[in-house]
């Protein structure tokens, strides 16, 4: 079987671990060959799994892998070129030893480092399913958009520093005081790049990846997820399923004490299936005591999940697509939740087009036949944002 990337995200706080390892526990039980990996830089899965992890993957049972990505391992590993020219390039500007090394953990490495581990997984054919929990959803949002991003500034960047850097080697390093980057430190970018190349297929094929939204039923809570859910199809990935986690049972209300709670949270339930049906919704009721180790969490995942299989792919739909309708070339995109004032369209090249809503960005690639063409007109029609092109 094809490697299967489930994604698990939220609002910090609502049980995205707790929801990604009793994922994990079920599909190890069921013999998939698992691999449980945290992209969150404070980490709680050994808390939630009562074991102490470390930066390198940790066996838990059989079939069932944990890995918490740790940023000063990965970059001392893998990228330990760049981050000595960085650390290089610090000290000569005046910058103390300790602070230079510091400096040169560069933001996004952990994002680069866990989308590292998804290539590597799945060329290797090491796992079946990786079950990512993942920091709160801004910080998601940025890992998924990685490889749009990275491939975006080495492109345009990294060929013209290659041409500049033998006459920059020869001239200026003769007069400054300053390090240029070295043959290692330019194949280990350029390794980057080629990884993100691969990993973007891997994250925009909607079979193969999915993302989980996790939620509690509070109107702050589901106001975010909306949100969430609308950037995650400007980034192009299939939102499958929604996990509305720490639902009170109706018994809890018994004696008055929750029974308002109770009356607000049937009121956020019909707004959630309001706004998410006909998307799949798995609810999961409050545990009685703190949710931890083994016996709890597949208690948990059995609540969520009943006897299905959790690697299933509830929907395989993607939420962007080019497509010609009576001659006329259209980019369609998935855009609930958003109205056409809150949407903009920039064209940063011929190739390249910019849609921003709300706080989210996404630059483009254009197929090569939509190239240079126009743009001849946008619309909202179902929830979705068609962008029609008029070709020269």
């Amino acid at each position: 079987m094809a490697m299967r990337l489930i994604i698990y995200t939220g609002k910090g706080g609502v049980g995205k671990t707790s929801s990604a390892a009793a994922t994990a526990y079920r599909l190890s039980d069921l013999g998939y060959r698992t691999v449980l990996m945290s992209t969150d830089s404070a980490h709680s899965l050994g808390d939630s799994l009562e074991m102490k992890l470390g930066p390198e993957i940790v066996n838990v049972k059989e079939n069932l892998d944990v890995l918490e990505i740790d940023i000063i391992h990965e970059m001392r590993t893998k990228w330990s070129e760049i981050q000595n020219y960085v650390s290089a390039f610090m000290l000569s500007q005046g910058m103390g030893e300790i602070s230079a090394e510091e400096m040169a953990i560069m933001p996004g490495m952990e994002m680069i480092a866990a989308l590292f581990y998804v290539n590597q997984f799945n060329e290797e054919g090491t796992y079946d399913v990786i079950v990512m929990d993942t920091a709160p959803t801004g910080e998601t949002l940025r890992l998924l958009s990685f490889p749009d991003v990275t491939n975006w500034y080495i492109n345009r960047a990294f060929l013209v520093i290659k041409r500049i850097l033998s006459i920059a080697r020869a001239t200026v390093g003769k007069v400054m005081d300053m390090p240029l980057p070295s043959k290692e430190v330019m194949d280990s970018v350029e390794e980057i790049k080629d990884n993100m190349d691969r990993v973007k297929i891997i994250l925009e094929d909607p079979e193969v990846t999915t993302v989980r939204l996790v939620l509690n039923p509070e109107k702050m809570v589901i106001t975010e997820t909306m949100r969430a859910y609308t950037y995650l199809c400007l980034f192009n990935k299939n939102v499958e399923a929604l996990v509305v986690n720490r639902i009170l049972p109706e018994e809890a209300g018994e004696g008055g004490f929750f029974s308002e709670k109770l009356k607000e949270q049937e009121e956020n339930m019909e707004l959630i299936h309001n706004a998410f049906d006909p998307m799949i919704i798995k609810q999961c009721p409050m545990m009685r005591t703190e949710l931890r180790g083994e016996a709890k969490l597949r208690y948990m995942a059995q609540q969520i999940y009943g006897d299905e299989d959790p690697a299933i792919v509830y929907a395989k739909s993607s939420p962007m697509k080019f497509v010609t309708e009576d001659g006329v070339h259209k980019l369609k995109m998935k855009m609930p939740f958003v109205n056409s004032k809150e949407v903009e369209l920039f064209r940063l090249d011929p190739s390249t087009l910019m849609v921003h809503v709300g706080s989210q960005k996404r630059n483009l690639q254009l197929p090569d036949v939509l190239s240079g063409a126009e743009i001849s007109g946008a619309e909202f029609k179902d929830e979705e944002l068609v962008i029609s092109f008029k070709r020269s």
